[in-house]
């Protein structure tokens, strides 16, 4: 069976530096970081007391009030990045939609936690008022599926519907899932990416128990700098990432705008600690999905990292990509977009990607904001902190999650 070639169709997205897909990339390439103070809670306690959260959102323009209230944050996004998506793409939907088509248009959305926030206010709620203050809405508001759930609903999108769950991998698993949906033919069109809200008392506490987050609380701007020498960990972001992937020949024959053709997709496992990255995993996901694509080590132009600007992460995705690359390494334009959004966990891999396909279609490398004396053992060209023009025939994007779940996409112009 000869594989059937995936196409980029539409861009989605809500974030820290934007909540439309302009937006986002605009901010991106002028260097302005979307990481401030918390202001969901009083994180005043904490010892992380900074996030990237998602600013101006303008829920009504997607989802009633009264329908939001069944739903978690992490969904509200999801819906809104998938809608645009959906718009950018310009699909038919509702009654414009055909019922042979409608089972042709699947949906892969997932997210690494889902609905924290929600838990622990029902769980607050529980605790102060009784069992009898539960919503009925409490369990579909706050499970994983139910941003895919609700996009085919809203739609009428009949096809493969469906959620992956990998830790900070899951965006960009739920997009190669989708690809190869197509590549098989399950579906001929899928909409796939990441959502996440997690800025919340256990979200935030969690992670810097682990002592994995950043507390540069004095300059929020600052503090996620991957590869820099004085990086102190990640920072937690918010919002949502979503694709619109078509089959080639079905996006031709309806005169589809395309961003990029989704050419490969790898996967590995470390197989080793839960959280702790070794190099030998990235390294395989990285060559799996090279493999996949039929391209050659060095014909990769362009690189958008996982770089979540942990001291150990960063310096282990530099030797994974040098490992992968070899001597081509040096000559890859990389950067870190988290540097501006920080971490969306399950909707890194979202956000990134559209990030990806817009560094291809622009044909323009947004900057790793923040390298203020770059780390020696970081010693690749990460396209410090100002935007560049790049050809970019060939990009690669890299997501790495606890339990050692690898995956990267490769994307090429058309």
């Amino acid at each position: 069976m000869n594989r059937r070639r995936v196409v980029v169709t539409g861009l989605g997205c809500v974030s820290p530096v934007g909540n439309t897909v302009a937006d986002a990339w605009s901010n991106l390439i002028a260097g302005r970081s979307g990481i401030d103070l918390i202001t969901k809670f009083d994180a005043s306690a904490f010892a992380c007391k900074i996030a990237g959260e998602v600013k101006g959102f303008d829920l009504d323009a997607y989802i009633g009030s009264k329908e939001a209230r069944t739903m978690d944050t992490f969904i509200h996004y999801g819906i809104a990045a998938a809608h645009q998506a959906v718009v950018d793409a310009g699909l038919p939907t509702g009654d414009q939609l055909d019922d042979e088509l409608a089972q042709r248009i699947g949906c892969i959305v997932g997210s690494g936690i889902g609905g924290l926030p929600l838990i622990e206010d029902t769980h607050a709620e529980l605790v102060a008022r009784g069992p009898r203050r539960i919503s009925p809405f409490f369990v579909p508001a706050s499970i994983i599926n139910m941003v895919s759930g609700h996009v085919s609903m809203r739609f009428g999108f009949k096809g493969p519907n469906l959620a992956v769950v990998t830790a900070c991998t899951t965006g960009l698993h739920c997009i190669g899932e989708g690809a190869r949906k197509i590549e098989y033919g399950d579906a001929d069109i899928i909409v796939a990416g990441g959502a996440e809200s997690t800025v919340s008392p256990l979200g935030i506490g969690g992670f810097a128990a682990m002592r994995a987050l950043s507390t540069r609380n004095d300059d929020p701007a600052t503090a996620s700098r991957p590869w820099d020498k004085d990086r102190d960990g990640f920072v937690l972001g918010e919002g949502a990432g979503v694709l619109v992937l078509e089959e080639y020949e079905h996006a031709k024959a309806r005169g589809a705008r395309i961003y990029a053709e989704l050419s490969g997709y790898g996967m590995s496992a470390d197989a080793g600690h839960m959280t702790a990255p070794n190099m030998d995993g990235p390294r395989r996901a990285m060559l799996n999905a090279l493999r996949n694509a039929g391209i050659n080590s060095d014909e990769v132009d362009y690189l958008n990292a996982h770089g979540t600007s942990t001291p150990l992460g960063d310096v282990n995705e530099t030797k994974a990509i040098k490992a992968a690359l070899g001597d081509h390494a040096a000559k890859v334009v990389i950067n870190s977009t988290k540097s501006m959004t920080g971490h969306l966990l399950g909707g890194a891999g979202g956000i990134e990607s559209v990030f990806t396909v817009l560094a291809v279609h622009h044909q323009m490398s947004p900057p790793t904001i923040n390298i203020f004396e770059q780390d020696a053992e970081c010693d690749l060209d990460y396209c410090a902190n100002v935007a560049r023009d790049v050809k970019i025939d060939v990009a690669v994007k890299n997501n790495f999650g606890f339990g050692g779940t690898n995956g990267t996409l490769v994307f090429r112009r058309v």
